[in-house]
This record gives C-alpha cells, structure tokens and sequence, in this order.
C-alpha cells in the first residue's frame, strides 16, 4: 500500500536529536494543541508547526487510533481521555521529585511544605512534608481547590494574561471561604500585580482563619507548577516571611534545574 511505504520512511527517518522524527513531531503536536486550548484544526496545526498536511493528517490518525486524540464532529482535533491516564501519573511522579526539596523547606523554615499544579481551572496539590511542629498545617495530597483563594493559586496564575484570569474566575465564581478571600476579579487581579513585583504570593487567611501561606512559582517547569509553605499566622509573621521567601525562591530554582535535568538524562 502507498500509505505503507510513506509511513515507514518518515517512522525510520532519524531526527536531529539521534530519536525518530515521527515521533518527535506528533508530541509536538500534542504540545500545540495543548497551548491551543486542546482542540485545533489540521490548519492550525500546519500553520503553527510549518508541517504539511498530509504528514499531520498521518500523525494524527495514528494519535487518534490510540485514543490520545479525537476527532469531533466539526472535524476538528481534541485531546483525547488517553492522556489523563498519563497526565495523572506524570503528576505522580513530579510530586514524588519534589519530595527531597520540600523536607529541605521544612528543615530551613520549620513550616510544612506544599506542591500544588494548576489543572484545568482548578489547583492540585501533589505533594506535602509536614511540619515537625505539633501545631502545624495539613493539606491531603490530590486536593483540590480554586485558585483565587490560594497562594500557590496566585503565584500560578501571576504572569497569565489578565482577560484569561477574567475569563477563569468567571467559570469557577469567587466563593469566600473565610472573610478575608478576594472575591472581585478587580482584587484578585490587583493581588497578582503584587505577586509579580514581590517576586512570591501570600495567603493571608483567606483560605482557612489563623493560616498564613507563601508560595513561590517553579520556573521553567514542564507544567505550571508551584512550591508553598503554611503555618499558623502567629509564626508566619511579617517577620518570618523576610526569612521564608528568599529559602522558598531558592528551593524552586533547584527544583526547576532538577526537573531539567532528569529531562535531558531521560533519553535512552
């Protein structure tokens, strides 16, 4: 068959990096169609990727064929529910990683630690170290929360255009969880122009009473991800948060420069 022929060339044909170029290009693909929302046309995807047609139109009937993409009924391409199976694990495994950097935040600030990804519209944290304190905080790994209510929300969420933010917190609504939430979009936003001229964001009980959060984003991670710490307020003073950020900022440079790494040694 000619279809035969022309996929086995492009499947053998090596890429620059020494891997399978077929390969190379349809997770690129997955990747454009991820910052496009998750659903593209073939169009798009030729556009965008500068591929032609006929190799994109190859590529994802094969992702089709194994459910991590799916055609709609406009013709268009979706992300298909394979992926949450691996998205899910994947997220796993980047708690697991981050578990070493997280009991050196406890170690350095006493305070328990957090990582938390931002899924969809929601936060995720996959990853804790408690606290040694007998007073201390407690969040359950795979909770999942609104942003808008949270540190690790906020500093998220601090460099995402602000009609994005506008549009989110229209989906999710803006519920108090105690007196002091944000609960206006116009707050909420004037808080991430805090976050990025700081450099960290606060929780200053606006998701539990008597609980203060500061958290800090992880650069260049392979998912928007970010790193906490919580306490009782009466520890994690103003005080406190001198001490707390530059060891939090520093931590999420590490970690991002692990993650990075284990990237590049994961090619066989």
């Amino acid at each position: 068959m000619p279809t035969s022929s022309a996929s086995t060339t492009d499947a053998a044909k090596p890429a620059a990096s020494g891997g399978v170029q077929s390969l190379e290009r349809a997770f690129d693909l997955l990747e454009r169609m991820a910052d496009a929302g998750g659903e593209v046309g073939l169009s798009e995807l030729s556009a965008s990727s500068g591929l032609p047609l006929p190799t994109i139109h190859r590529l994802m009937r094969t992702l089709v064929a194994c459910g991590y993409v799916r055609q709609q009924p406009n013709r268009r391409y979706a992300l298909g529910p394979r992926l949450i199976r691996l998205g899910e694990s994947a997220a796993r495994l980047l708690g697991t990683w981050a578990r070493p950097y997280l009991a050196r935040l406890v170690e350095e600030t006493g305070e328990t630690a957090n990582m938390a990804l931002l899924d969809g519209d929601e936060i995720v944290y996959v990853a804790q170290v408690p606290s040694k304190h007998s007073m201390r905080m407690f969040t359950e790994v795979g909770r999942r929360v609104l942003p808008h209510s949270t540190g690790v929300g906020k500093a998220l969420l601090a460099h995402t255009p602000p009609e994005e933010v506008r549009a989110l917190l229209a989906r999710t609504g803006m519920p108090a969880a105690t007196e002091k939430t944000i609960t206006t979009p116009e707050g909420f936003l004037d808080a991430l122009v805090a976050v990025r001229e700081a450099g960290y964001a606060v929780d200053d009980n606006e998701q539990e009473i008597g609980v203060r959060c500061l958290a800090v984003s992880v650069p260049d991670s392979p998912t928007a991800a970010a790193i906490s710490i919580s306490g009782p307020a009466g520890r994690v003073t103003e005080a406190a948060t001198e001490k707390i950020v530059p060891i939090l900022q520093e931590v999420a440079r590490d970690l991002s420069a692990a993650l990075a790494n284990t990237a590049g040694n994961g090619q066989a």
